[in-house]
């Protein structure tokens, strides 16, 4: 049985996750994933909406449609407070054509098959119903059950079997380099006393300089863009 402990861990760290503290070496792009998903929902029509979660432990994105009449389905593959049904994403228990809406963020990297999920994602989804999606392109390995990184020219690969597919950079190779520097930085801080000073030092001075020299810039230059955000329509 979950505690309200665990439930109020969980809520926040979905909180931070959608509003990122400046002492988040991802702050720079958590920031423009909030803002590239905050334009596309706007742009859904549908007032109620069937919604699957994949990889829901903390449900960042919920928010983003807390105006809208949802039914929420949060799936992943631990138990957590916020789950409702643990499973696989490559092998989806539920009928064809039930979703309007898919959100599955930071998961592909670490299915094997992730064509199968991408399979998967289109056969639940209702005709135009829509998946949001992001995944890394540059970033440091998260943990060794991660398998892939992903480029524009294979996400549409993937998604092609979708009406319409758009991707967008979570920044340029500006944000990419400073978000970088920052998680080596904090891997390198490998003691809690050093990540913490680390975090309220170091940290916040690089997200502040990424985001200064990303606006001057005009996020011209994306060859090393650290994650995509993608919106496939069925």
């Amino acid at each position: 049985m979950q505690t309200p402990s665990t439930l109020d861990q969980e809520l926040r760290k979905g909180r931070e996750r959608l509003f990122p503290p400046l002492t988040d070496p991802n702050w720079l792009i958590l920031s423009a994933r909030r803002r590239i998903f905050e334009i596309w929902l706007s742009q859904i029509p549908f007032t109620e909406m069937q919604v699957l979660d994949i990889g829901g432990r903390i449900q960042p994105y919920r928010p983003l449609i807390s105006d809208r009449t949802c039914r929420y389905v949060a799936l992943d593959l631990r138990s957590a407070p916020l789950v409702d049904l643990i499973a696989h994403g490559e092998q989806l228990p539920f009928a064809d054509a039930g979703f309007d809406l898919v959100i599955c963020t930071q998961v592909l990297e670490y299915v094997a098959q992730p064509a199968r999920l991408v399979d998967e994602i289109h056969r639940v989804l209702k005709p135009a119903g829509v998946l949001l999606l992001s995944a890394p392109s540059a970033c440091l390995q998260d943990g060794g059950e991660e398998c892939w990184r992903f480029l524009p020219a294979g996400l549409r690969r993937l998604f092609g079997k979708f009406a319409r597919v758009q991707i967008a950079a979570e920044g340029s190779s500006v944000a990419g380099f400073f978000r970088t520097m920052n998680a080596c930085l904090e891997v390198f801080a490998r003691y809690p006393l050093m990540r913490a000073w680390y975090r309220h030092t170091l940290c916040p001075v690089m997200n502040l300089a990424g985001a200064f020299f990303e606006k001057i810039s005009g996020q011209r230059n994306q060859q090393f863009t650290a994650n995509y955000s993608v919106l496939a329509e069925k």
